[in-house]
């Protein structure tokens, strides 16, 4: 299949090389030209504009950082919808606004265009394994053609409903994810604070009621997980900034629901209080470091 893929980030590239390994022929368009030139060497197609990239497509996949790029990309003069045919479908895999979506979505209908949404979540190791979850916001139909293409870079395919609901999903699992990081590294902090060996107690709460992600498989605390990034740093993984992204983008869609999501509120602000100390660049883990006495 000829695919239009626009966004070559941290996430889109290593999407991007597993559709070109899938034997599909790809369209490519970012700013960063030295990504193109490392797909373009395994077979992929530089395109000047979304524009381009899609009237030359039977499918257009999207993975863009915010909603102004999204909107940026689809209705700008050289954007998705002014080149894409009527009939072909879109996807846009970046995590934004439920509204956003919908109202991107409802552009492209005009036109004949079916969009949906469909964010991820795995992180740049899902993406390059192939491995990632997407939560599918789009008709019945629209889903069943994406299925089979989405199944080459994930490994959970999940049709959340209609448009806009993949990112409503994508934002509730975030929320939750903050909130229980800062949770697990209270924890953590307390309990190195009055003396227990911390790979003991992380041993007790990963075999007792306290067990979560944030706590077997992505420890804030060094040396307790080896392939966490709290040892090596902080580095790799899920930037503080971009988990402060999505919590944004969680508490304003509460506000707009009238839905108090207060715990959400006081995570937004302490990983807003990492950012500015600079620490926006590290793993969200890294918010341990907050709780952490100076050695």
């Amino acid at each position: 299949m000829r695919i239009a893929f626009i966004g070559l980030g941290n996430m889109g590239a290593p999407m991007a090389r597993n559709l070109i390994k899938a034997g599909h022929q790809l369209n490519l368009f970012d700013l960063n030209k030295a990504v193109l030139a490392e797909l373009a060497e395994l077979g992929g197609q530089i395109s000047t504009s979304p524009k381009e990239a899609a009237a030359a497509s039977e499918l257009v996949i999207t993975m863009l950082p915010a909603a102004a790029h999204v909107r940026g990309v689809y209705l700008g003069e050289d954007g998705v919808l002014a080149g894409v045919k009527a009939g072909t479908p879109v996807v846009d895999c970046s995590t934004i606004d439920p509204q956003t979506a919908r109202e991107v979505s409802a552009a492209a209908a005009k036109q004949g265009v079916d969009m949906g949404d469909a964010p991820v979540s795995g992180g740049t190791g899902g993406a390059a394994a192939g491995t990632l979850t997407f939560m599918v916001g789009a008709s019945e139909k629209l889903f069943a053609s994406l299925q089979p293409v989405l199944a080459q870079m994930g490994r959970n395919i999940v049709h959340c409903g209609e448009v806009g609901t993949g990112q409503i999903a994508k934002i509730c699992n975030n929320l939750l994810l903050g909130i229980s990081m800062i949770g697990v590294s209270e924890a953590m902090a307390l309990g190195n604070a009055l003396g227990i060996d911390t790979k003991v107690l992380a041993g007790i709460i990963n075999s007792s009621t306290g067990r979560c992600w944030s706590s077997d498989t992505y420890n804030p605390w060094p040396g307790i997980i080896e392939t966490a990034p709290a040892s090596r740093g902080y580095t790799g993984g899920f930037g503080a900034d971009l988990m402060l992204k999505d919590l944004g983008l969680a508490t304003e869609a509460a506000k707009q629901a009238h839905q108090p999501v207060i715990l959400g509120a006081v995570a937004q602000q302490l990983y807003q209080a990492m950012s500015l100390r600079g620490d926006g660049g590290k793993d969200f883990s890294a918010v341990v470091e907050g709780y952490r006495k100076p050695e």
